[in-house]
């Protein structure tokens, strides 16, 4: 395991290698708001010990990375698309296998149409297609969206304030088949924020977009697609994977039964297995 500081074109990416990297090299990109923390230590390291050197690391204005001031990203989606491919760079990695997790998904997505030399194969995580109109699938629950729209009261420099917050989006976005584990969030969101060199950049992550550039462009993907989804995500409803595996010939779509919008450690064998075996090649 070793911490490292990537710097390109102005930009700081805190990153973080578990296992031999001699091992097929697997990058983890994580969603909005969520610092490489959220991919737990645990299931780093037994993804490791299955023979792959895994890399995970801080987007853009969360954790030890690249701050800006709060409402003033000067990025989208393309720029933190690029940006796992500044660590590969940083690491000297000519490919990797790419695994994203909601909005880490759909980075790693643009990536790999952006950058298709570079991604040896594409696993998303709990995540929607990119160019793609999903106006007729389901949508976040109403549940969810009412908590969330809570957000809006809180004051993001006050600790006490976004744990609380957190902590109720950590149960919001849990699934259905395991109990969720109240302590165990509370302690990550807690490690999380004292981390953070200034938390409330984090919320730049609300006001990112996309281009069209990828507009029904999915089936020039690639890389080979592995899509991993609970099918009691809050988020984004199992359908939107259905319909990402659906748009990408040879795709194979993995459902996670009662899953929600997290890495329940509960599903863990199933997301590992699943991860080793698409990354074997």
């Amino acid at each position: 395991m070793g911490e490292k500081t990537v710097t390109a074109d102005g930009v700081e990416i805190a990153t973080e290698a578990f296992g031999d990297p001699a091992h097929p090299p697997v990058l983890l990109v994580m969603g909005a708001m969520a610092s490489m923390l959220w991919w737990p230590e645990g299931f780093c390291r037994r993804l490791a010990e299955r023979g792959r050197h895994v890399i995970r690391y801080d987007n853009r204005d969360t954790g030890l990375s690249t701050l800006y001031p709060p409402g003033q990203p000067p990025y989208g989606f393309d720029e933190m698309a690029d940006d796992a491919i500044r660590v590969l760079d940083g690491y000297g990695l000519d490919r990797a296998h790419l695994v994203g997790m909601s909005l880490g998904g759909m980075i790693a997505q643009i990536a790999a149409l952006a950058h298709p030399g570079r991604v040896a194969s594409l696993t998303a995580i709990s995540t929607s297609p990119v160019g793609t109109d999903t106006s007729h699938l389901p949508k976040t629950t109403a549940a969810y969206m009412e908590h969330a729209a809570t957000g809006e009261s809180v004051d993001w420099t006050d600790r006490a304030q976004v744990i609380d917050f957190m902590r109720r989006d950590a149960r919001a976005i849990s699934g259905t088949a395991h109990p969720h584990d109240a302590d165990a969030a509370r302690r990550l969101i807690e490690t999380d924020y004292d981390r953070a060199r200034s938390f409330i950049s984090a919320t730049n992550h609300f006001m990112l977009k996309g281009s069209d550039r990828w507009r029904g462009r999915l089936g020039e993907l690639q890389a080979p697609l592995l899509v991993i989804h609970g099918t009691a995500d809050p988020i984004f409803p199992v359908e939107h994977g259905a319909t990402l595996a659906a748009a990408v010939p040879g795709a194979r779509l993995v459902r996670i039964d009662g899953g929600g919008h997290e890495l329940h450690p509960a599903d863990w064998e199933t997301y590992l297995t699943a991860i080793a075996e698409h990354t074997a090649a």
